[in-house]
């Protein structure tokens, strides 16, 4: 029923931008925290950003802060994540996840119920 589907990754050369995007379905994504997640081989699954339910306030972990911009569109439910200044280091599987609890977004993987396949971002020069 609920489904996320991540597309917008790529290849991007160090110091250029793309814009991920979380297309949901089954639900409404205005009444979940939805959050974007990232992971490389052998490491855990970090938390990126997220925007909470309804009241729409965000967060981000402090190294992509000033880089990265969350959001969603209701009418198309659909989540975003705008990337600038991409870093070697932002290298990694793309995630969005969806929590339908009424509280502040979690801040870890575990806490999210629903999740998409992911979206690879390589940033390579």
């Amino acid at each position: 029923q609920v489904q996320l589907v991540e597309s917008g990754g790529g290849l991007v050369q160090p110091g250029g931008s793309l814009r991920l995007s979380c297309a949901a379905s089954g639900f409404t994504l205005d009444d979940y925290n939805i959050g974007w997640f990232r992971q490389v081989p052998g490491k855990e699954r970090e938390g990126v950003s997220c925007i909470s339910r309804n009241g729409g306030s965000t967060n981000y972990v402090d190294s992509v802060k000033g880089r990265f911009t969350i959001s969603r569109d209701n009418g198309k439910n659909t989540l975003y994540l705008q990337i600038s200044n991409l870093k070697i280091e932002d290298t990694a599987v793309y995630y969005c996840a969806a929590d339908p609890q009424a509280r502040p977004c979690p801040r870890r993987w575990y806490a999210y119920e629903y999740w998409g396949q992911g979206t690879q971002v390589t940033v390579s020069s």
